[in-house]
């Protein structure tokens, strides 16, 4: 049930981005509560392995590769409607790519993502509950945000001469302190690996003589 839950999230991200391109503006009003449908239902299918259990290795990659998705795939579209630089989406999926392919080295010495965290301050900004809660709020804030006021100007265009511009400055704040959080959280996962594979790469070369 739990996967069921996880896959279905696929589902109405794709319908959102059909939305996003194809709907007609009045009903593009209504993507920014899809959205939000997606993002609760990535706290209900882990509340509902547990409540089953049904939790898994399986069950746990799936969410977080569904999670880069939904990540990866919004900016990517945002980006392609001009709604944010496109920068702003290499810089997100080359942070995922790294730090996705450094937790699976560590995956395969049987590290979890965030008990790979060895510092103080690693831990408090990867594995800690209240960094972790602050990026998905503010990325799903500023998702929400900007498909909230897509439609806007076609729909409501003298509302959009009006305030434009303070729309604009609020969705700018958002996008910088979502990719800001990005790299903060990111930088030490890189670092961390990079000190602590050293001593294991002498071991492994002493280990060869």
């Amino acid at each position: 049930m739990a996967n069921l839950i996880t896959s279905s999230r696929f589902v109405l991200l794709f319908i959102l981005v059909a939305m996003a391109y194809l709907a007609p503006p009045v009903w593009q009003l209504a993507n920014w509560l899809l959205l939000l449908v997606v993002i609760i239902l990535d706290g209900v299918d882990g509340y509902v392995a547990r409540q089953r259990g049904e939790t898994s290795a399986f069950g746990s990659a799936y969410d977080i590769a569904v999670d880069r998705v939904v990540e990866n795939v919004l900016w990517i579209v945002l980006a392609d409607l001009d709604l944010v630089p496109i920068w702003v989406a290499l810089v997100f999926i080359t942070r995922g790519v790294l730090v996705d392919t450094i937790r699976s080295q560590g995956a395969a010495r049987g590290e979890t993502a965030f008990g790979m965290m060895k510092t103080a301050v690693g831990r408090f900004l990867v594995s800690g509950r209240f960094m972790r809660g602050f990026y998905g709020a503010v990325k799903a804030i500023a998702f929400a945000w900007i498909l909230l006021f897509q439609p806007v100007p076609a729909v409501f265009p003298a509302f959009w001469a009006q305030w434009s511009a303070d729309i604009t400055l609020v969705t700018n704040l958002l996008i910088y302190v979502s990719v800001i959080t990005c790299l903060v959280r990111g930088v030490p996962v890189v670092w961390e690996f990079y000190v602590n594979e050293q001593p294991l790469q002498k071991t492994r070369a002493e280990g060869n003589r």
